[in-house]
């Protein structure tokens, strides 16, 4: 795609990947762009039904590049809206929630203060119990901004939140699994998420992203709106051709093939 970030395709699944390996696949401008970019790209792409996020070479992101800050800053405003909801900055991370496929990050190394917002914008998160976490940006004097307070919500417990976010301590993979940060860990975090994306993958794409549609809805909707958005969805979803070909598969015993 660019020397940022580089996208393969196969099986349904999109392999993005961070290739800034260098710099520990560190943000500055232009791989913010180049993150909104390949997010952009995915969404557009036929025949996704998964999204395996991971970066190249030591670390998955080491948040921000403090050389290109104190050289002239992200040269991005982020008190305009860019997209939607979210700025610039925000939605490197938001963005793959706002994905209709689920995505599945694969951590190893480092997740430092961006990268680790960005890693919470996906709905699974597999990492190596090695990996270094860290909500950093309180050990420069800034505060989460890259959507991170909307993502952990739903994640970890609020007094952690506030534990983790004033004291910008490192943590490894073990705790951050045991606080609800990480799904699992994997000793191979990018394996296992290309296998558990092929699996999502064989499912219903329809339903996969209809229930994910329920699950970013449920950290803001109240109970009546849940109820009447699963009917919806549901009714989207039932009798159609992919639904009917996953029972008649299921009933025949083998893989169905669905329609994208």
């Amino acid at each position: 795609m660019n020397d940022r970030v580089r996208i393969e395709f196969a099986d349904h699944v999109a392999d993005v990947k961070l290739i800034r390996s260098d710099k520990m696949n560190a943000l500055d401008p232009a791989m913010f762009q180049a993150i909104i970019d390949a997010i952009e790209e995915v969404r557009g792409m036929a025949g996704v039904r998964c999204v395996v996020l991971s970066g190249e070479g030591r670390a998955f992101c080491a948040g921000l590049d403090m050389a290109s800050m104190t050289s002239g800053g992200t040269g991005v405003s982020i008190a305009e809206r860019t997209h939607g909801d979210a700025n610039i900055v925000q939605q490197v991370a938001w963005g793959w929630r706002t994905l209709p496929m689920p995505v599945i990050a694969a951590v190893h190394g480092v997740a430092f203060g961006g990268g680790f917002q960005i890693m919470s914008g996906a709905d699974i998160r597999i990492a190596s119990p090695f990996t270094r976490f860290s909500i950093r940006e309180l050990h420069w004097g800034l505060v989460p901004d890259m959507a991170g307070i909307a993502l952990w919500r739903g994640l970890a417990r609020d007094d952690v939140l506030r534990e983790l976010t004033y004291t910008a301590r490192e943590f490894d993979g073990g705790e951050a699994r045991e606080l609800g940060f990480v799904t699992t860990l994997a000793d191979d975090p990018w394996g296992e998420a290309m296998t558990l994306a092929k699996l999502i993958a064989a499912r219903n794409p329809e339903a996969v992203r209809g229930a994910k549609t329920l699950f970013n809805r449920a950290a803001d909707e109240g109970g009546a709106a849940l109820l009447q958005a699963e009917s919806d969805v549901q009714l989207g979803i039932i009798r159609r051709p992919n639904q009917v070909e996953q029972v008649t598969a299921n009933m025949q015993k083998r893989p169905a093939v669905f329609a994208d």
